[in-house]
């Protein structure tokens, strides 16, 4: 591999694995009166904190790089693992970093965070994020318009500046180009999969999480370009999979690596949604809060926790896998993720109606051990080969 290839991907490598969020440190450490604000995963307006001067952090768990002792205290044994973590870092001052906590409308336990939030850190910002369910513009898109303008007060309050039009226009063309890079990035891989494995982007993209974007956007370049000089990667013969029920809850890096080495291509996912929720750019005239309320109305990704009308779900998942000429789906969903696993009834009637393979499988943040799980794909793998070829 390209030395500088290596030096990228080691960078990213150990982004992913700081809980203690040193590079967001160093960032604040480069300017007076700079500060950061948290967001759990899925969609937050990230262009407004931003605009007011913020650095927007994604915090998505510790994975297994952090030993769950005070965290397990706040949540029953039922529920999904990163709720503990987080907890867990924020009760250990890793947290510590961000000057306000955003908390998206993901499912019940996240709501659940937020109120425990406001107990444990008083003094700090808290918001839950209350996107809207209906996408009518009379209804949905004028309470969305109503709740960025109340954010973006909150976020010029807290940074200690007045809010600025032209700034937040800026924000808006600098995460329009960041998502366009993410964008191609997944139709390259989608096109030459052995090119981009899915480990290598996952850690490209998730870096978007807490680097500026516009150094963000620079490495996703540079990827791009290092990844096109490379020449000993050769295509293989691995099953083009589409891996679904990871929006939230983030995999652990083994069982990507797992799932590539059982012969499965991953040519598209839901990782790391809310660094790429918006399918398309945010217009560039007229107002910016309008243009980015319109923006989630129109162009909002499809997940388990974005409403569809009854009869209408799976329709984006089987799209996805003609568009990518996947030729099976996996389901990978945390345990107890209740969106994600409500849905996947749902979602396998809209694949058996086409006729398009699919397995599934559960995992946790803090999974070590993926001998089953690579057994399963492999045979899934297999199988879909024996059906191609019958």
């Amino acid at each position: 591999m390209n030395a500088e290839l290596a030096q990228l991907l080691d960078r990213v490598r150990g982004l992913s694995e700081d809980v203690d969020f040193a590079c967001v440190r160093e960032w604040k450490g480069q300017g007076s009166g700079r500060k950061a604000v948290g967001y759990m995963p899925i969609y937050v307006p990230r262009e407004l904190i931003h605009a007011s001067g913020m650095l927007p952090v994604g915090v998505l768990g510790a994975g297994d790089r952090l030993e769950i002792i005070r965290g397990d205290a706040y949540f029953q044994s039922y529920i999904c693992h990163i709720p503990r973590s987080t907890i867990e870092m924020a009760l250990t001052g890793r947290l510590d970093v961000l000057d306000g906590m955003l908390f998206p409308s993901i499912c019940d336990v996240i709501r659940n965070l937020s109120g425990m939030w406001r107990l444990l850190f008083p003094d700090r910002y808290v918001r839950y994020v209350d996107v809207p369910q209906n996408f009518s513009p009379d209804v949905g898109g004028a309470y969305w318009r109503r709740e960025l303008e109340q954010l973006w007060s909150d976020f010029s309050g807290l940074a200690g500046r007045p809010r600025d039009a032209r700034a937040l226009a800026r924000s808006l063309e600098i995460y329009n180009e960041n998502r366009r890079e993410i964008r191609r990035l997944y139709e390259a891989r989608s096109l030459e999969p052995w090119l981009y494995p899915a480990s290598e982007l996952y850690l490209v993209t998730r870096a978007g999480s807490v680097l500026p974007p516009e150094e963000h956007t620079t490495l996703l370049r540079r990827y791009r370009e290092l990844v096109a000089e490379e020449s000993e990667r050769r295509e293989e013969d691995l099953s083009r999979i589409v891996l679904v029920g990871t929006f939230c809850e983030q995999p652990p890096l083994g069982l990507l690596l797992t799932l590539e080495r059982a012969g499965c291509s991953i040519v598209d996912d839901d990782l790391l949604l809310g660094l790429r929720w918006l399918t398309e750019d945010v217009p560039e005239e007229g107002d910016p809060l309008d243009r980015l309320a319109a923006a989630y109305l129109e162009c909002s990704c499809q997940t388990a926790s974005v409403y569809q009308p009854e009869g209408r779900r799976g329709g984006w998942l089987v799209e996805s896998v003609k568009r990518n000429q996947a030729e099976g789906v996996i389901f990978c969903a945390p345990s107890f993720c209740d969106p994600a696993l409500l849905e996947q009834p749902m979602l396998v009637e809209a694949l058996a109606a086409e006729g398009i393979p699919h397995t599934q499988f559960k995992y946790s943040e803090n999974t070590g051990q993926f001998a089953v799980i690579r057994e399963q794909a492999g045979t899934f793998s297999d199988s879909i080969r024996l059906w191609s070829e019958a």
